[in-house]
């Protein structure tokens, strides 16, 4: 499981609802916090979705007093949007298309994420997130920049 880990200003998601006039809606919003791209692979487990997430809650990349990255989002906003991204796992060692196979299926990945979600919950935070099986647009004005990969090897 990745989770690619972005300190933001400001973040949010909308998304066009099936058979919709091509409106956009939004799905959700946060203020100051962390955008989490959330990708999900074949052998991820639901242990791998409350380890990300409490490596997401714990990760130090948020400003102390002095401005050096010492405290986490638990310690700050506790604002996490978090937003499925099954292009994580994809795959360009081969050709100019990148090859999606290393990627859960929705159904799949869908309770992962959920579970993800979930744990940040549990362990106090404020999420928002994005819909899944739509196509969404994602807003953020990164602060920073800080954008880190957090990876979550399967037990498997």
């Amino acid at each position: 499981m990745r989770g690619l880990v972005q300190r933001v200003e400001s973040a949010s998601v909308t998304f066009r609802p099936a058979g919709s006039d091509g409106t956009w809606e939004e799905a959700g919003s946060i203020g100051a916090g962390l955008l989490v791209l959330v990708g999900v692979t074949h052998d991820d487990t639901e242990a791998d979705a409350v380890k990300l997430a409490d490596k997401v809650w714990h990760l130090r990349v948020m400003d102390d007093d002095d401005g050096v990255m010492n405290r986490s989002v638990a310690d700050t906003t506790r604002e996490v949007l978090v937003v499925s991204q099954f292009t994580l796992y994809g795959d360009t060692s081969a050709g100019r298309r990148p090859s999606w196979i290393a990627a859960a299926r929705p159904e799949q990945a869908e309770p992962l994420v959920e579970r993800v979600v979930a744990r940040l919950r549990e362990l106090g935070a404020t999420v928002a997130t994005g819909r899944f099986r739509t196509e969404m647009r994602v807003s953020l004005v990164n602060d920073g920049p800080v954008t880190v990969l957090v990876e979550v090897p399967s037990r498997a």
